[in-house]
């Protein structure tokens, strides 16, 4: 008898407990401030033209021959230095080299180099506004592919810097 009363009691407290009020103390306050980033631009908001020249080998394009350098400009409103950094280039990868930005000519993209190394494109790197990166191109045949016909090409890309 002792076993099923004491049996009852504990039902009823597991039973009636849920029920009960909880009561709680307010015991986190949140706060902070909204900052918004100094604005930047790159290259003054004018377009990076890179000039190869007409008088490019269709033999001797090798991702050596013809490398350049990528001459851009970032400008911060003062305060940027706080803020991390990311640059990122994107554009249409090749289907043989995602560092490299496909031309109107099938089997030439242009390769971009941060570093000496391949840039893969989308990828983001972080950079120092007040020291960045040297970035270069230079053009890259599809490997296995017949030669290069003549005539002009073409590629774009944007280059953009964001806040993280």
């Amino acid at each position: 008898m002792k076993q099923q009363l004491a049996l009852t009691v504990l039902l009823v407290l597991v039973l009636v407990l849920p029920h009960l009020p909880a009561q709680a103390e307010e015991n986190i306050q949140l706060y902070g401030t909204l900052v918004e980033p100094p604005p930047c631009t790159i290259n003054d908001g004018q377009t990076i033209d890179i000039d190869f020249g007409d008088r490019l080998g269709v033999n001797k394009i090798d991702g050596v021959n013809y490398l350049q350098r990528v001459n851009y400009t970032l400008t911060c409103e003062a305060d940027a230095g706080a803020w991390d950094m990311i640059l990122t280039v994107n554009g249409t990868p090749t289907s043989f080299d995602n560092a490299a930005v496909q031309t109107n000519k099938s089997q030439l993209g242009i390769r971009l180099l941060q570093g000496g190394k391949p840039f893969i494109l989308g990828t983001p790197i972080p950079i120092d506004p007040d020291h960045l990166p040297v970035l270069e191109v230079v053009p890259v045949q599809q490997p296995g592919a017949d030669a290069l016909t003549e005539g002009a090409f073409d590629a774009t890309a944007t280059l953009q810097a964001d806040y993280q």
